[in-house]
């Protein structure tokens, strides 16, 4: 199905307000509406939450199983205000999930939301039926037992809500959480104790109503939301103005974006230096020293940084390089700075060792076969390739065991991002050039600033099905669920492409009833 910028109607309220105000009065109540931040405005003083491990018990069959049961609550996400949320074993976000390679994980998932919603592992390579995308539905009442073997190296996955058309309401409510995994690569060589030295930080902007509610003004992609809701608060794991107290003499940080839409530029309120140690899908070959760091959303990455005894140390995000034009960079946050938490260091701190030179990163990725062209996809305002999400559609159809080129082009003026399910994958080139060395190990998700093509080499998971796809969407909440999303089956070699067909969306995959 073939669109154009007419097919869906951008911003009534903004048509109506031009025929009224000059443009000069437009462009500047435009300017002034679109800066957020809060320096200077958060009083930071509440102990950073730790998300609990979830505790997996291994079957007769000796899986993993993990009881997950999604819920709505109430949670004090501002200081003396109760919010509305939804959340996982709790009131708000979720449980860690710790596993590692070679475990089989058997998540057992309760809806008892009033809304089907499903639970993607983002990140994951495995098979189709176990995703989580918008196939998966789990309506109220049901559960879902999904169940693979986890093969992959060390990295920072997590799991949110995949339905069509309300991934942004249903994530912006709270579902989400960290599944890590280990491999025992990289013991002993860096920071590795949960909760302590080994921090995860599950970044979010909010913006809430005086009564304390969420507010869901602009969460849908249209007229001057050009990305999306952008919020003017910053949850870190659920809590406002979070205070980390440091007891070593460096830190790994475990950092996730998790926000809608918006894009997080990390840096130390002081510059200092910290390295990046881990990308989205695992470990860079070695510690890249840096004084900034940008991640979109659905980007992870594992940094570690030093600190001296009885120091304190902002986390800040900076106004972000979108690479947009200056109104639609100011539109998508690109003029946003942010506290984000403080960093408190004890009077004595216990020793850290040195970052290694090296560290245990997976093997490169195999090039192509010969012969195998690029496949490309032209981002737009809403779509991919000119078309729209349609669940009854396969866009692309891959061989099992196959690494390929994927150039992806944001041919948009506004921000986009690139998110493969059920594959790891290297950026060769930014527009010819090549990546950041704080990007050059696995990932699952890369930014592509308007007018610029990333090429990626892209290698798929192991698990064949001709019938149960996988994704390919901008991770900007609003963007996937006004359709800005594609499917691929993963089949065996020799498969006619005119065979395969996806189920209905919703269709039986493992569901029952409590």
């Amino acid at each position: 199905m073939r669109i154009s910028r007419r097919a869906l109607l951008r911003g009534a309220a903004v048509a109506g307000a031009v025929t009224v105000l000059p443009a000069g009065a437009m462009a500047g109540y435009v300017w002034t509406s679109a800066g957020r931040g809060n320096v200077g405005e958060v009083s930071f003083g509440r102990p950073l939450a730790i998300p609990p491990l979830a505790g997996g018990v291994r079957d007769v069959r000796g899986r993993v199983r993990v009881e997950l049961r999604l819920q709505a609550g109430r949670a004090e996400l501002l200081p003396g205000k109760r919010t509305e949320t939804w959340g996982v074993n709790g009131n708000y976000l979720g449980p860690t999930i710790r596993v590692r390679r070679g475990d089989t994980l058997a998540p057992v998932v309760r809806n008892t939301l009033p809304e089907a919603t499903t639970l993607h592992w983002h990140g994951a390579e495995l098979p189709a039926v176990s995703d989580g995308g918008p196939h998966q539905m789990v309506r109220p009442g049901e559960v879902w037992e999904p169940t693979w073997r986890m093969d992959q190296p060390a990295a920072t996955l997590w799991y949110h809500p995949h339905p069509h058309g309300r991934t942004k309401e249903h994530v912006y409510r709270g579902i989400a959480g960290l599944l890590l995994v280990d491999d025992g690569m990289a013991d002993g060589l860096l920071p590795a104790e949960y909760g302590v030295d080994d921090i995860p930080l599950i970044v979010q902007d909010k913006n809430f109503r005086s009564d304390g509610g969420l507010d869901t003004t602009n969460i849908n992609w249209g007229g001057f939301a050009v990305t999306g809701l952008l919020g003017s608060e910053i949850l870190v794991n659920g809590v406002w103005g979070p205070v980390l107290e440091v007891r070593s003499e460096r830190v790994r940080l475990r950092l996730l974006n998790a926000a809608n839409a918006r894009i997080f530029d990390f840096v130390f309120g002081d510059g200092r230096e910290f390295h990046v140690v881990a990308g989205d899908a695992g470990l860079l070959a070695a510690p890249v020293p840096v004084d900034h760091l940008q991640l979109s959303p659905g980007e992870r990455a594992e940094v570690v940084v030093g600190l001296r005894p009885g120091e304190r140390v902002r986390l800040r995000s900076r106004p972000p390089d979108l690479g947009a034009n200056p109104l639609f960079d100011r539109l998508s946050g690109g003029d946003d700075e942010f506290d984000i938490l403080e960093l408190r260091a004890a009077a004595d701190l216990r020793p850290a060792p040195p970052l290694p030179a090296t560290l245990p990163a997976p093997a490169r990725l195999p090039p192509p076969a010969g012969g195998r062209t690029e496949r490309r996809f032209t981002l737009g305002e809403f779509h991919i390739n000119g078309k729209v999400m349609d669940p009854a559609r396969i866009d692309d159809v891959v061989s099992l065991g196959s690494t390929e080129i994927w150039r992806v082009r944001n041919d948009n003026t506004a921000p986009h991002n690139f998110h493969v399910h059920n594959a790891a994958f290297e950026v060769l080139e930014v527009s010819g050039r090549p990546p950041d060395p704080a990007s050059r190990g696995r990932k699952d998700t890369v930014y592509v600033p308007p007018g610029v093509d990333v090429r990626l080499l892209v290698r798929f998971g192991q698990y064949p099905s001709p019938t149960w796809p996988y994704m390919y969407h901008c991770h900007l909440l609003a963007h996937e669920d006004a359709g800005m999303m594609g499917q691929f089956v993963v089949v065996e070699p020799g498969t006619d492409p005119a065979t395969v067909a996806p189920p209905p969306v919703g269709d039986d995959n493992g569901h029952h009833h409590d």
